[in-house]
């Protein structure tokens, strides 16, 4: 029988995070190339560091000549993101950071593999084990810990870029450790909020009374105890941040984009992944699926692991885990889920609609636990399956 009394902890990061800077660029990329060729092929790696970003990876296009125009374009969209994000540093600034572009054309061997012809389905861009997770513990059908590590960070990130507090900078890292009685989050032991700062002569008692408001403000009531633990700046003076502090990679930080360490990882990236990924698109099926077994009400808490073969359309295995929860037999799902979703990699962007310039905006703050928007974004948030899987069973 699973633990039913336990802290658990998680952790986010902001968009002014090395990593995220990376990814943000990353996506940001793809989406311009989706919005010229919503097939575009797209595997796109940043790496940024003290006053220099450097871009690689692969493009494919279906006229390849057409290449070099867009890679002119690659510098501007690298410094739109750095800009939007609020690095204007002497040694990490949208106007003076060295942007080099290495994106080149796709592997003719990997695209074979891939694309579809006239006698074969479009096989899936790689291997791989993809997982989605939903659980009832909040509206979002995410777990509390990193639902709430995000929100903390997105409430501060509005509060620095609207101007209320000018004296907040883009680095910043949070951490939620949640308690669970029954099974269920019920409080919170320990906040963490580290935070680059303006000035070196503010103290942490400073930085926790800019804050402090933010945070009570998202957490839900009476979740803050009077034995919580504050931990703001632990280090003290936080004023060098963002790459000039640490460089960043895209692709870094998994756990924080999914769901926090509360269920498993295939242990594939997303960011800078065109949708033929099923890194990136079957995850997405799988959390879209994970979340309607649940929104329909037969189980608690539910994990999916799809699994998929290079150049192979279908998935080989589909894998369903109610954790003890459900009302339904886990097999009695499997069987289902094929009959209500095509799991191809065609067939997945087709019912989520990932064919979009959708991707910049899941670069910070999660992929999941997101509102689905009216263009398409978050499309796999929906909860429209729920109905015709509960028919299947």
């Amino acid at each position: 029988m699973s633990r039913q009394n336990y802290i658990f902890t998680s952790e986010s990061v902001s968009e002014g995070h090395p990593d995220k800077v990376c990814d943000r660029i990353s996506d940001a990329i793809l989406d311009a190339l989706i919005s010229e060729e919503p097939e575009a092929r797209v595997a796109c790696e940043t790496f940024a560091t003290t006053n220099r970003v450097v871009i690689g990876g692969e493009v494919g296009l279906s006229d390849q000549s057409r290449l070099d125009g867009y890679m002119a374009r690659i510098p501007d969209i690298a410094r739109a993101c750095i800009k939007d994000i609020g690095y204007e540093q002497d040694k990490f600034h949208h106007a003076t950071c060295e942007i080099t572009n290495l994106l080149h054309p796709q592997s003719a061997h990997i695209a074979q593999g891939v694309d579809a012809s006239s006698d074969k389905d479009e096989g899936a861009g790689d291997q791989g084990i993809m997982f989605g997770y939903a659980t009832n513990e909040t509206d979002a059908l995410m777990p509390a810990p990193i639902q709430f590590s995000h929100a903390i960070l997105r409430r501060l990130a509005e509060a620095r870029k609207s101007g209320a507090e000018p004296l907040l900078r883009p680095d910043a890292k949070s951490q939620v450790s949640v308690v669970y009685q029954n099974g269920k989050p019920m409080g919170v032991r320990s906040v963490v909020l580290s935070t680059q700062h303006a000035d070196d002569r503010q103290s942490s008692e400073d930085i926790r009374e800019i804050v402090e408001p933010y945070i009570r403000e998202v957490l839900p009531e009476g979740w803050l105890m009077d034995d919580t633990e504050w931990w703001v700046n632990p280090t003290g003076t936080f004023v060098i941040g963002g790459p000039d502090g640490d460089a960043g990679l895209t692709g870094r930080k998994i756990i924080v984009d999914t769901y926090g360490g509360a269920a498993p990882h295939g242990g594939g990236a997303f960011s800078g992944k065109d949708p033929t990924k099923v890194d990136r698109s079957a995850a997405y099926a799988a959390r879209y699926l994970a979340k309607n077994v649940v929104a329909a009400g037969m189980a608690e808490r539910c994990t999916i692991q799809l699994s998929y073969a290079i150049g192979v359309s279908k998935p080989l295995s589909i894998y369903a885990d109610m954790h003890g929860t459900g009302e339904i037999d886990a097999a009695a799902i499997e069987r289902a889920i094929p009959k209500v979703m095509d799991l191809t990699p065609r067939g997945i962007r087709t019912h989520l609609q990932l064919n979009k310039p959708i991707y910049e905006r899941t670069a910070a703050y999660g992929h999941f636990g997101r509102a689905p928007e009216a263009d398409g974004g978050f499309s796999w948030e929906r909860t429209d399956l729920a109905e015709a899987l509960a028919k299947e069973v």
